[in-house]
């Protein structure tokens, strides 16, 4: 998955979260050996892609577009989290800390 975004005053390309490192983060977060799905994979891919766009707007203030993108990764993020706190809390405690996610 590529995410580019061009930089018209360079004319260079910026691309976020490429799919080798998507793979990493996968690997890193996965539960079992054919793990893609499970919330914490899904937390950890999530907080990536956040961690890059929002990087992303220290250079690009007025990019609003992108910025509701991200608004939007983080409700469904927030909410990914919400269900791991009820259904297992040890599992939401584990991947908050080794995100070091504020919460």
């Amino acid at each position: 998955m590529k995410i580019a975004c061009r930089d018209f005053a360079t004319g260079d390309a910026e691309v976020t979260l490429t799919r080798d490192e998507k793979g990493k983060v996968i690997a890193e977060y996965r539960r079992g050996d054919k793990d893609t799905g499970s919330p914490e994979v899904q937390v950890a891919v999530l907080t990536a892609r956040i961690r890059e766009l929002t990087e992303h707007f220290r250079t690009h203030e007025k990019d609003h577009h992108s910025r509701r993108g991200l608004l939007k990764l983080v409700s469904l993020r927030r909410r990914l989290l919400d269900y791991l706190k009820v259904n297992d809390v040890e599992r939401y405690r584990l991947i908050v800390d080794k995100l070091s996610l504020r919460r």
